[in-house]
């Protein structure tokens, strides 16, 4: 019987989901275990050969675990609302929901085919109704719960609510926004509902509130900056505008300190770590306050600085252009010119705006701040390089201390104060270690520490300011005008958010006629014209953003049918957290930064009883494509033949690169009958060959459908089986690393499974093994498979076990084994990475059919790797003559006494008198004539 792949796997496949083999239960004896993959999102492309990479790393983490005993939850699941189903439900009318449940199909027949060990009993898809309720619902407790600084947590808005009915606004300390309103206990009494509504607004943890946004009108939607690319849409490329809009957001800087803290307790990849620590961007510093004369007496300029010691050093404040104070300030001499560069400005996202370190732009307001230690007027500018969201969106312009404020102040004329010999131009220097100041006022001659004192109390003592921490980090926003997306399940009664009944819920999206924005720029939901809450108040329009359904679904699984809870106590008390996410670095600081977030508020409310969601976390690195490459030759005027020349040969011509699918290329040879048919007009395509064959050229790329390079999965488990992927995979290069799909590479495994299938049978091709005791050599290359692997798979080194999976077949091939005894345990331990051939043999060794996953992983023995002999080399006169394998514990005596006995040495005396012998125990023996 040969070893027939296909008929195999799709056997094994049936039996694993006929029989859900894989399906944990929330209750055992063993040892929980909880592996992850990062939530795909399923296109109508399917997977390429890069796709798997993860998945198959965390299957055979999965199938590890479990024959070393642990009850493990594998899930898998969709992250099923997104753009591009319904950019392609605007172009053809056909509705997300159908082509998304297309994707999930293919997606789910290409994961199936790879032998992945999913428990497909708690799938879930962020599009379907019974999952997006608990998104829903985990929404309206964020509406219903605000920040208590005193408890550090999340409550209940029901307690903020008492504590304004018993003491008023006295005694607060909250997570809110700047505007929040002083009154006691009597004058909340005495307001209106809608004034109560208006000031908890403030308070909530999702709220409504004026935000710029990046605006994209021919989308009809609000774009994340990792959406805008140079001014326009990353799809498209539709001009995309700042625009302040009323938007849902999430006060996610509730949380900056936590998020920070909880990064030194997770066993993460340190670059990512550190991407997160830089996204939270927390400074240690001063608010300094500026006032304004020619505005109201109690409102004034605020900046965030973490060098209040260069405060002698202002010459100009820099404002946003959106700041909320532009307006005012504004003279009408500089009106035009104000606004002709916010219009400019507009145009720009702020990740342009960031990464533009080399243009200098502003517009001068025609006001001055007054600096609050010396009272010196201090003019007031608006500058693109200064961003409303970050800090209090102003800065003190330091020219002598900050290269960008230097450039600013030099192309317009403004003056420069040095403070100190240190600071000059260098923002980067350690000012612990600067000079004495000079031109500093009260600091004059103190170092730096000093000084830093000094100014905070002046600046407290003043009113002026006072030391603050401050993050970068700012609150998310939480919305999209799109149709498919989550419905945000409020409803609006005198112009204010109202949550609907949690007994409600799902909040259903309506069905509409098109998916476009209405005629008016309501956001297409404003197309379902009788979809009203009780069939009067008027739902929200926007629709969640896309990090919603993916925030929290790890719990899901863990309780994935449960109609009366988001999970269970019983489900998340067993299972606490992820044990081992893996997934890719693209999402380092998005889904993970807010995954995170609703991990810990729902943590703070008592729904989950872990801080930190995600205990380890590796992330894949990318497999890319081998792009192939064919020659046209140009004719004398440089336009391109029919005519095409082989690699090696290029150099003889002129010639043009031209992209090939690999599909059509094998070990770098084209198939010419296949590439003609490849384009129409290459039907009649000639060929300058070598040595009869056209070798093609190749180079590693991104892999994508326009270089020819995208390779797939289905055709490589067609031709070679899905074990062969699966290995090839791990067999390509470290997990964490990038590196080039190469098919060439994948026959030498498939050869190697075809190797191991034959130790199982004899030259006839039938099942023969023998239960005969293992030889101490059998027994060695056993036991040296059995620890390698275990250490390989607990340090994720993949890519080395394939390699002594190689090696130890070879090693049992020459032994001739068929020992049932060393065959038994080989499969075990090879079954995490080719689970289909090892379930086979598995069988056919007498087992019960497809208990391999429940097996138990082989003890090492660390005795059978103690070598018992030695190959002596045995020199004779110096001359290197033989080995001779001698047991190791014989004395120098003994090993002299076998080896002069020995009839092959004798023949190398030929008879001649010995006249010593020189014993190395263990290295060497020469024999003295």
């Amino acid at each position: 019987m040969d070893y027939n792949h296909r008929a195999i796997e799709q056997k094994w496949q049936k039996f694993w989901a006929d029989n859900q083999t894989f399906k944990a239960s929330n209750t055992s004896t063993k040892p929980k275990y909880y592996v992850l993959d990062m939530f795909p999102y399923p296109s109508g492309a399917g997977l390429h050969v890069g796709h798997p990479l993860g998945y198959i790393a965390s299957d055979i983490f999965a199938r590890y675990k479990r024959v070393k005993g642990f009850n493990v939850l594998h899930p898998m699941g969709y992250d099923s609302f997104g753009l591009p189903a319904e950019q392609y439900a605007i172009q053809t009318g056909q509705h997300p929901a159908i082509t998304t449940a297309a994707n999930i199909s293919r997606y789910r027949e290409q994961l199936d085919n790879i032998g992945l060990s999913f428990d497909w009993s708690r799938e879930v898809r962020t599009s379907d109704p019974e999952y997006y309720r608990w998104t829903q619902w985990i929404f309206m407790q964020l509406f219903d719960a605000w920040y208590n600084k005193a408890s550090d947590r999340a409550e209940p808005i029901r307690s903020l609510i008492t504590h304004f009915e018993t003491r008023g606004s006295s005694g607060v300390l909250a997570v809110s926004d700047e505007d929040t309103a002083a009154f006691t206990a009597a004058e909340w009494a005495g307001f209106s509902d809608a004034e109560k509504q208006r000031e908890l607004l403030k308070y909530r943890l999702a709220y409504l509130r004026e935000s710029t946004v990046n605006w994209c009108a021919a989308l009809g939607t609000v774009l994340a900056n990792d959406e805008v690319i140079n001014g326009v849409s990353e799809r498209g490329g539709y001009p995309v505008e700042q625009k302040k809009m009323m938007q849902w957001s999430m006060r996610i800087t509730a949380y900056a300190e936590r998020l920070l803290t909880g990064l030194e307790t997770v066993d993460w990849p340190e670059p990512l770590v550190e991407m997160q620590r830089n996204w939270i961007g927390k400074s240690i510093g001063a608010s300094v306050r500026f006032a304004v004369p020619s505005l109201a007496p109690d409102v004034a300029i605020e900046v965030f600085t973490t060098r209040v010691d260069t405060i002698y050093g202002v010459n100009c404040l820099v404002l946003a252009p959106e700041h909320d104070l532009v307006s005012q300030l504004t003279t009408a001499e500089q009106q035009a010119e104000v606004e002709a560069y916010i219009a400019h400005t507009g145009k720009k996202s702020e990740r342009d705006r960031m990464a533009d370190v080399k243009t200098v732009s502003g517009a001068f307001t025609g006001s001055y701040a007054e600096h609050p230690l010396t009272g010196k007027e201090i003019p007031i500018w608006i500058a693109d390089y200064v961003l409303a969201g970050y800090g209090t969106g102003a800065v003190m312009a330091v020219p002598s201390g900050d290269q960008r404020d230097y450039l600013f102040s030099m192309h317009f004329g403004l003056s420069i104060i040095p403070i100190s010999d240190a600071q000059q131009l260098d923002g980067q220097a350690d000012p612990t270690k600067a000079g004495r100041y000079i031109n500093s006022d009260i600091i004059n001659g103190l170092t730096y520490h000093e000084a830093v004192d000094v100014l905070i109390k002046q600046l407290e003592a003043t009113g002026a300011g006072e030391a603050t921490i401050n993050y970068r980090m700012r609150d998310a926003i939480f919305g999209r005008q799109r149709y498919w997306g989550e419905p945000v399940p409020v409803y609006f009664k005198d112009g204010f958010p109202q949550l609907i009944e949690a007994s409600e819920l799902p909040l259903v999206l309506p069905e509409i006629d098109k998916y476009l924005p209405t005629e008016s720029g309501e956001p297409p939901l404003g197309r379902a014209g009788d979809w009203k809450y009780r069939g009067q108040f008027d739902y929200e329009l926007s629709t969640m953003p896309g990090w919603a359904g993916s925030s929290w679904y790890w719990y899901r699984y863990m309780d994935a049918h449960n109609s009366n809870a988001l999970v269970s106590p019983e489900a998340v008390n067993y299972w606490q957290a992820v044990d081992l996410y893996i997934g890719g670095s693209e999402h380092a600081t998005g889904h993970l930064l807010y995954s995170r977030f609703w991990n810990k508020f729902l943590k703070d409310l008592g729904y989950v009883p872990e801080e930190e969601p995600f205990k380890k976390l590796i992330n894949q690195g990318m497999i890319q494509g081998r792009s192939s490459f064919v020659y046209r030759v140009l004719d004398t005027e440089g336009r391109g033949t029919n005519t095409f020349v082989s690699y090696g040969l290029k150099e003889q011509y002129t010639t043009v690169p031209l992209h090939v699918d690999v599909n059509i290329v094998s070990n770098d040879v084209l198939d010419i009958e296949k590439f003609r048919q490849f384009r129409p007009d290459f039907a009649n395509a000639e060929f300058i060959l070598e040595n009869g064959k056209y070798n093609c050229g190749h180079e590693v790329e991104k892999m994508s459908k326009s270089k020819y390079n995208v390779v797939n999965p289905d055709d490589i488990i067609e031709q070679y089986g899905a074990d062969t992927l699966r290995m090839y995979e791990m067999f390509l290069g470290p997990l964490e690393q990038s590196k080039p799909w190469n098919t060439n590479g994948i026959e030498g495994v498939y050869k190697f499974l075809r190797k191991l299938w034959k130790l199982f049978h004899d030259a006839e091709g039938n099942f023969s093994v023998s239960h005969g005791e293992p030889d101490r050599a059998e027994l060695k290359a056993l036991h040296k498979i059995i620890k390698k692997v275990a250490e390989d798979i607990e340090r994720f080194s993949f890519n080395t076990s394939v390699s002594s999976f190689m090696i130890c077949v070879n090693e049992l091939t020459d032994l001739k084994c068929n020992k049932a005894a060393i065959l038994q345990e080989l499969c075990i331990v090879l079954s995490p990475y080719a689970p289909h051939i090892t379930e086979e043999l598995w069988a056919l060794l007498g087992n019960t059919p497809g208990t391999l996953s429940e097996a138990a992983y082989p003890e090492f023995n660390p005795d059978y790797l103690v070598e018992s002999e030695f190959s002596y080399p045995i020199s004779v006169n110096g001359k290197m003559r033989m080995n001779l394998s001698l047991p190791l514990s014989l004395e120098t005596g003994e090993i002299e006494q076998a080896v002069l006995a020995n009839p092959d040495v004798q023949r190398y005396l030929d008879g001649k008198p010995v006249r010593k012998v020189i014993v190395v125990k263990g290295r060497i023996v020469n024999v003295v004539v």
